[in-house]
């Protein structure tokens, strides 16, 4: 199985990287969903805050790696994209079930991403500019920065979207041809 793992901050492109696998016919899983769908079942809004909380709460009692965990289970396809790394534990945990593992960092700017965020409204997202240096910080507490070091390959996402998912057909087609 040749799996290959996301890690980068909000709004650095991860959801865009996810919709560019899928039409390449990569089976995906947004860890971010595990979290949002956990959320949901507490009969809690996805806001920031919440969605927040419920990772840390889950974290906290399970312990860094619960969120990857989670998700082993569901990675079952032959080449897939697993979207959301936030830890090194979490990368451990890929690299234990599945060894064949590919990390790929998605940088982007803190302000390009904030103005992503702004123009996507996502309800998880927060509105404003303290909302998103307080998630930002949030995440990097996680571990999402020793994630980040762990990285195989980069993309920097600091152009244009159709020069980004450019980018991104060509890494995926990279990392996959290194499978054959």
């Amino acid at each position: 199985m040749k799996l290959i793992v996301t890690v980068g901050m909000p709004g650095s492109g991860k959801d865009e990287l996810v919709e560019v696998a899928r039409q390449m016919g990569l089976a995906t899983l947004k860890m971010g969903d595990l979290v949002r769908d956990e959320t949901r079942r507490r009969g809690l809004p996805l806001t920031n805050s919440n969605v927040g909380r419920v990772a840390n709460e889950e974290r906290e009692k399970h312990g860094p790696g619960v969120w990857a965990q989670r998700a082993v289970p569901k990675l079952i396809e032959t080449k897939m994209l697993v979207d959301g790394c936030r830890s090194d534990t979490e990368v451990t945990v890929f690299r234990h079930n599945f060894g064949d593992l590919f990390v790929l960092g998605i940088f982007s700017s803190p302000e390009a991403r904030y103005e992503r965020m702004e123009r996507r409204s996502r309800g998880d997202d927060g509105v404003s500019l303290q909302e998103f240096f307080d998630r930002d910080r949030r995440e990097l507490k996680w571990g999402i920065g020793s994630a980040f070091a762990l990285a195989d390959g980069m993309l920097n996402n600091e152009g244009s979207l159709d020069d980004f998912r450019r980018a991104a057909r060509k890494v995926l087609e990279e990392i996959l041809k290194k499978d054959d």
